[in-house]
């Protein structure tokens, strides 16, 4: 039986006290990081340069910071002591990292991080090791790692534990060091009761684990990411996306406002037909006869529903079960899959798929506080029907049981997004061409190799036409660019609010007119002249006339209509601000976007002290703590946010 302590520092203890000289730890990404272990390891080892420690880990998550008293800061504070808690652990550890002030004998290697957030960290890019999700396991058992610590679930009355939000890599990283004759490592569990329990294979006898933690209560609340609005561009990409869904198929998705798009999207199809049709066709009248959709998608309600099959389960899959949308079940009984393939399936087959199967299957979760509930309260055979399983079962075929995972991955559809493509059909997801990380491959690569592994499946790369740098728009459809996740030979499908580009098998010149077609209007002259330059388009190509809609101006213009009746709402799966929030939200970003530039700037100081007085800007100011500006700069700031929330009012 395990050891059982209720003092985080007691279990730091003894897991020093069990390992002589330098540590090796590992932690799994994200939410199943044992915040108060790895604190309490970390205040011991850190102040003491005869225990190097060496943390391996992925994605660890810090609440965002509210430094100053700028707009931003007076925003982030109120909100995310609300939303996180004032006694939410934040990994000391990760702190430092950020701020380059990790002791020397402290190095904390990732394979994935925060999106964007350690662009700055000298520590964080040296230390980061570039691996697909599936290679993680092997590489860790090269690290021949001391321990594996872990937060799990404890459900009352149950002897076992549940892995809960990280059956990923644990199971598999232990496979891979006793297949390398190393000794297996010491386990560490460290209970939260705010865990959701998940059953099935995401769990274990609590012999499992070496010491089990139970620290005293308070709970601090789960990390919840915050639901962000969907713009216009991302509801344009995830509405092209959700017609190449094919009922009865298979459904990957990735996290963010892309992935939230295409959620609303799928659930609209599903539960509102007709005015799926609508947006549908007031976005691209001939959309409905596009060969692709006609050939590997469509329109139509889901009749028998889909399979969804992710890394990562996340908000979208709980809106798409809520609404019926994933309900295809899958059994691992592979004799019974084939009858089901063949049509031999017997009444009692179909019986025992209905009792037993599972519709949607991850590794990994994360999201909102009102998931998190969610997944707490799902009914018996909800909950059934949600198996966690390892990384090398979820993002692979090969290794396992093949046969079975092509029976149940019919039809699949891999949905991911990338910061750039090139007109080559290569695509930038993870990082900047300088070198420094942004975020990390995870399993994209993985998805997009199965897509093409399976001869029904198709990788659909989904990304933002343009981006803003600076105040000046940039095309994120690229001639060429000095780093890229997925090379070009596995292009397929790639979609942006101008469209969608379908790539798989086609030549050089095909793909180019592809990319062009959906390139904002602004940039297809110097992109179609490299083209040429570089001998992949005729030199007498002209661009289509239709190709100039391709603009900001025509795509608000046309979902106006839907952004105004609630089709596209701006927080589809719902919202972590309150109302007056968002409304704020959405004059911080209008300010953003207006003054990223120095002319930008001077123009929108001018236009605030112009600004005449709101109705309602009391209750904005007095949320922001600027109904007294107590000096010039809060003064500036209350101008600004005034002419902001006039300019982004909503009728």
């Amino acid at each position: 039986m395990p050891h059982h302590v209720t003092d985080p520092d007691a279990a730091a203890a003894w897991l020093l006290a069990r390992v002589e000289g330098p540590l090796r730890i590992a932690a799994p990404l994200a939410l199943g990081k044992p915040h108060r272990l790895l604190n309490a390891l970390y205040a011991r080892v850190g102040v003491d340069p005869s225990r190097p420690l060496q943390l391996y880990t992925a994605l660890s998550l810090d609440p965002p910071h509210a430094a100053g008293d700028g707009l931003e800061a007076r925003f982030l504070r109120p909100f995310v002591a609300r939303h996180f808690g004032a006694d939410f652990p934040r990994l000391a550890y990760a702190r430092d990292m950020a701020r380059d002030a990790l002791p020397a004998h402290v190095q904390v290697e990732e394979f994935y991080m925060q999106s964007g957030a350690l662009l700055g960290s000298s520590q964080a890019q040296r230390a980061y090791t570039s691996l697909n999700y599936t290679h993680v396991a092997a590489a860790l058992a090269q690290r021949a790692p001391h321990a594996i610590v872990q937060k799990v679930a404890r459900r009352e009355g149950s002897t076992r534990l549940s892995l809960s939000c990280n059956n990923d890599l644990t199971q598999d990283t232990i496979d891979a060091v006793i297949a390398r004759g190393l000794p297996r490592p010491l386990l560490i569990a460290e209970i939260d009761p705010e865990l959701p329990w998940l059953g099935g294979s995401a769990t274990v006898d609590a012999a499992f684990f070496d010491l089990v933690l139970t620290p005293p209560g308070p709970y601090p609340k789960l990390f919840g990411l915050p639901r962000q609005p969907v713009n216009d561009a991302e509801y344009a990409i995830g509405l092209y996306a959700s017609t190449l869904v094919r009922d009865g198929g298979t459904l990957q998705i990735g996290i963010g406002a892309l992935a939230d798009a295409l959620s609303h999207a799928l659930e609209l199809r599903h539960t509102d037909n007709a005015r799926y049709r609508r947006v549908l066709h007031a976005l691209d009248p001939t959309l409905a006869e596009h060969p692709l959709v006609r050939e590997i998608g469509g329109l139509e309600p889901f009749d028998t529903g889909l399979y969804g099959c992710s890394e990562m389960l996340n908000e979208g899959f709980r809106k798409l079960v809520q609404s019926g949308v994933i309900r295809r079940k899958v059994h691992d009984d592979l004799a019974l899959m084939q009858r089901l393939a063949n049509g031999s399936a017997y009444t009692a087959d179909h019986a025992r798929l209905a009792e037993e199967g599972e519709y949607l299957h991850g590794a990994f979760y994360l999201g909102s506080p009102e998931f998190y509930d969610w997944l707490r309260h799902l009914p018996a055979d909800a909950c059934r029907a949600i198996g966690m399983r390892r990384i090398s079962e979820i993002n692979q075929l090969y290794g396992g049981d093949e046969t079975l995972q092509r029976l149940q991955r019919r039809q699949a559809r891999f949905f991911n997004s990338c910061m750039m493509a090139t007109a080559l059909g290569a695509a930038v997801s993870d990082a900047l061409e300088d070198g420094r990380v942004v975020s990390g491959v995870g399993g994209q690569y993985n998805f997009v190799a199965m897509a093409h592994a399976l001869p029904d499946a198709r990788s659909v790369l989904m990304f933002r036409a343009v981006r803003d740098d600076a105040g000046r728009a940039r095309c994120n459809v690229r001639w060429n660019y000095g780093h890229t996740t997925i090379p070009r030979h596995l292009r397929d499908i790639f979609i942006n609010e101008y469209g969608i580009a379908d790539l798989r098998g086609i030549t050089d010149e095909d793909c180019v007119v592809a990319m062009a077609g959906i390139t904002d209007a602004a940039f297809q002259a110097p992109l179609l002249q490299q083209a040429k330059r570089a001998k992949k388009l005729a030199a007498g190509f002209v661009a289509p006339a239709h190709w100039q809609r391709n603009r900001a101006a025509v795509l608000s213009a046309t979902l106006a209509p839907f952004r105004r009746d609630g089709s596209l709402p701006d927080y589809p799966l719902g919202s972590d601000f309150t109302p007056v929030e968002q409304d704020l939200l959405r004059a911080l970003q209008w300010l953003k976007g207006n003054t990223g530039s120095t002319g930008g700037k001077l123009r929108t100081v001018l236009a605030a002290l112009r600004q005449r007085r709101g109705d309602n800007d009391a209750m904005y100011l007095q949320r922001m703590g600027l109904e007294r500006p107590d000096g010039l700069a809060s003064w500036l700031d209350t101008r600004l946010l005034r002419l902001a929330l006039a300019r982004t009012a909503r009728a």
